[in-house]
């Protein structure tokens, strides 16, 4: 056995189970290879074997991406977490899989530079897990999602051959983009070492405020009104009343004032070089929103009430997690469409007598949509409720939309797959699985419906 390779019962719960529900399988062994050559040897070992290979980052996902649903070896690459260069001249950084997300972030800042990618796990999930799920996070909305900032990777075959994809160019068009085919494949295709990544200069300015709506439909309307007026923020995030009474009561702290008597609130962020340009662009957005009927608003006026008006927002996932079981839906829909998706999830709820929770990424059309167990029976739970999600999801997908818009398929979502894909296009994908993949080893059991 490589000297890597842990077998004991305590690390292996470790690693059993990701942020996804209360699931829990245990693979028969962990691997946390410290360098590039150590994880090739662990591909190669473990092929040679039979043995399933789970890759696993920040085990921050909420699809059960990385679950070891059939046993194997989960391969960490937590202690391949070096930022190996941030090239200034030509705005790139080289990273290894393992780096932490912020940890990018403030090593760009600290030179000048901007990785705008910002999932709400940021302090813990890794890079390679957010190329792996296509994360996409706050900023989107301006800046879009992992995969516009993946130059090229560097990754292994299930049996350890190398497999270099891109270059560290803006510009390449040679070849299939092999590089965009691994972004989003979560770790089915190839394991993922190294990426090229690209960065921008950091914006000079930052402006946020908050915006109280008299219902949760009011303030997804506002989205639209806002985007219209000529006006692109960095962020848009919407939570309804019970998303934000979660929130204080996770942090046991009240940091919105007043929030129970709005039905809706908005985040808005916007960033840029000319601080006179972004007080105007907040002006506009805030007159925009009394108009669609906000009761009030309230502007970030220090980086400590910026960061107060954010840290609510980024603890929501965790804070209705921790309220007791769960299903997290990442719908994802064009903006016009928010209101009415909004309104279906409630009628679907009253009619399966479930109470959903919602909140998300509005500015790019995600809305999580939070379905708690509570007083429901276990029955009701194992198989109504799925035939409640299969409704929403055919009602996204009907309306353009998708049915993740950032939290990928994984396990607990892919018998949802036939809904948006024909049997023609799933087969599609499963030969170009095959290819990579013959063995059918790496992250089995995801992605495709049984």
């Amino acid at each position: 056995m490589l000297s890597w390779v842990e077998t004991s019962l305590e690390v292996r719960e470790r690693y059993c189970h990701d942020w996804t529900e209360d699931f829990r399988f245990l693979p028969d062994a962990v691997a946390r290879p410290r360098t590039k050559d150590e994880l090739q040897l662990t591909l190669s070992y473990a092929y040679e074997r039979g043995v399933p290979i789970i890759p696993a980052g920040g085990r921050t996902g909420l699809s059960g991406g990385m679950l070891p649903v059939q046993g194997g070896w989960v391969i960490s690459l937590e202690k391949l977490n070096r930022i190996l260069a941030i090239d200034t001249q030509n705005l790139i950084a080289i990273v290894e899989a393992g780096v932490i997300t912020q940890d990018l972030q403030e090593a760009a800042e600290a030179v000048g530079l901007f990785y705008p990618p910002d999932p709400s796990s940021r302090g813990s999930c890794t890079i390679g897990g957010n190329i792996a799920h296509n994360a996409g996070g706050v900023r989107a909305v301006k800046y879009g999602t992992t995969r516009e900032y993946v130059l090229g990777l560097e990754a292994f075959f299930p049996d350890g051959r190398p497999l270099r994809t891109g270059s560290a160019t803006i510009k390449n068009s040679t070849g299939y983009n092999l590089t965009q085919l691994l972004v989003g494949s979560e770790g089915t295709l190839a394991v993922i070492y190294g990426a090229t990544l690209k960065l921008l200069p950091r914006p000079h300015h930052v402006r946020t405020l908050l915006l109280g709506f008299p219902d949760a439909r009011c303030a997804v309307e506002a989205v639209i009104e806002v985007l219209q007026s000529g006006i692109l923020p960095s962020a848009i995030e919407f939570m309804e009343r019970d998303a934000v009474l979660y929130g204080e009561a996770y942090l046991g702290a009240k940091l919105y004032p007043d929030a129970d008597k709005f039905g809706g609130l908005l985040l808005v962020e916007v960033d840029g070089n000319h601080l006179e340009a972004l007080e105007a662009d907040c002006a506009r957005i805030e007159e925009k929103a009394l108009a669609m009927g906000a009761m009030q608003s309230w502007f970030a006026q220090t980086a400590e009430e910026r960061e107060r008006l954010w840290r609510l927002r980024r603890c929501l996932g965790i804070a209705v997690k921790s309220s007791g079981p769960y299903k997290e839906e990442d719908t994802v829909v064009p903006r016009a469409v928010l209101p009415d998706l909004l309104d279906y999830v409630k009628a679907l709820g009253a009619r399966y007598g479930f109470r959903s929770v919602c909140y998300g990424h509005v500015g790019d059309g995600n809305l999580h949509v939070n379905i708690l167990r509570e007083g429901l029976s276990e029955k009701a739970w194992r198989e109504e409720i799925p035939m409640a999600v299969e409704e929403l999801f055919r009602f996204v997908v009907s309306k353009g939309g998708a049915i993740s818009g950032e939290h990928g398929i994984g396990w607990v979502q892919r018998r949802y797959m036939k809904i948006q894909f024909s049997p023609d296009e799933i087969a599609l994908m499963r030969q170009i699985k095959r290819i990579f993949d013959p063995k059918n080893l790496l992250n089995p059991g995801k992605l495709f419906p049984d």
